[in-house]
């Protein structure tokens, strides 16, 4: 009788947003204020990379995963803000069914993505504190590109299995909802029919997936700090230590405002806070690692000078 009921009801095509509408008089406020993080942050992450690539200095494993992680989050943040921008603006919040689940590939892709790549820079700077002898023969070329190469695909199959079970299903009913983004959660509670093993899929798809980055990365920082604390002098675990504190910084913000999201009881816990804690993770993050890794790095600071003075230089020549 259920499967029937819901075959008979209409079949969704667009769902729409219910995002920050409920604050319209905040609404040109809050597009000027994700507007101006959206280009900070595409500036920042993109002056990294190509800072990155066309510095010398910088081509290290160290460097080529943070050009990673810089390259990743122009993209990820690109997936969500450009369309909260426009609904803010135009006050259009619908999205195609499609469209949907695209923004969700791409985004669960690039965070699962991002999960491992912290754990891959984690275990890189346990090799440069913790075996710094044999550093250089661990972590060459090769290793860098397989650790890349893995953390990309391993952040898109988790995605792409949920999405081709997602596909199975269509949606009837209700179309609304209540967040900025295509959330995989509330998408499986529009979906029509017997969702119950679905609904179970994200968390499954998460512990496989992301936990074992996770764990990679804690272990990493409990032997990273174990050997810190190891150094006699104060000003070689000062410097040890500044090695990887931007990094520590920047997963300590993103898993910790993921988990708070995603473990905080459903029910009880108010929409809005679990909207405003989400931007943490999809805007705070991709934000501060560009302002994080650069005015904490002596390379970066010295690769952007270097990079001014000569196109001083060039205009000069040119002019």
């Amino acid at each position: 009788m259920a499967d029937t009921e819901w075959r008979n009801q209409t079949t969704i095509t667009e769902f729409i947003f219910l995002g920050f509408g409920d604050l319209p008089e905040l609404q040109i406020l809050l597009f000027l204020l994700f507007l101006v993080f959206y280009i900070a942050t595409m500036a920042g992450n993109v002056l990294i990379v190509v800072l990155v690539v066309t510095d010398q200095h910088l081509h290290t494993s160290m460097y080529f995963f943070l050009g990673n992680l810089s390259f990743l989050e122009t993209c990820y943040t690109s997936t969500i803000l450009p369309k909260m921008l426009a609904s803010l603006l135009t006050g259009d919040r619908t999205i195609s069914v499609s469209g949907c689940l695209a923004q969700l590939f791409f985004f669960g892709s690039l965070a699962g993505t991002e999960c491992c790549l912290l754990a891959v820079m984690s275990y890189d700077r346990y090799l440069a504190i913790c075996k710094p002898l044999h550093y250089s023969v661990l972590m060459n070329i090769r290793l860098c590109l397989q650790l890349a190469a893995g953390s990309w695909f391993n952040g898109s199959l988790a995605t792409t299995i949920f999405i081709l079970f997602m596909s199975q299903f269509i949606f009837c009913g209700l179309n609304e909802i209540d967040h900025f983004y295509c959330d995989s959660g509330l998408l499986v509670n529009l979906a029509c029919g017997d969702t119950h093993l679905m609904a179970l899929l994200p968390s499954v798809l998460a512990c496989v997936f992301t936990l074992p980055p996770f764990l990679l990365t804690l272990t990493s920082y409990v032997c990273i700090i174990t050997t810190i604390l190891r150094i006699p002098s104060i000003t070689g675990r000062q410097k040890a230590f500044s090695t990887c504190s931007s990094h520590l910084i920047v997963v300590t913000i993103f898993y910790g405002t993921i988990m708070i999201v995603y473990m905080l009881p459903k029910r009880d816990t108010p929409r809005v806070l679990k909207k405003v804690l989400s931007l943490c993770y999809t805007v705070l993050t991709p934000l501060v690692n560009p302002l994080i890794y650069s005015l904490r790095n002596r390379d970066f600071k010295e690769a952007l000078s270097q990079a001014v003075i000569k196109y001083i230089h060039k205009e000069c020549r040119d002019g």
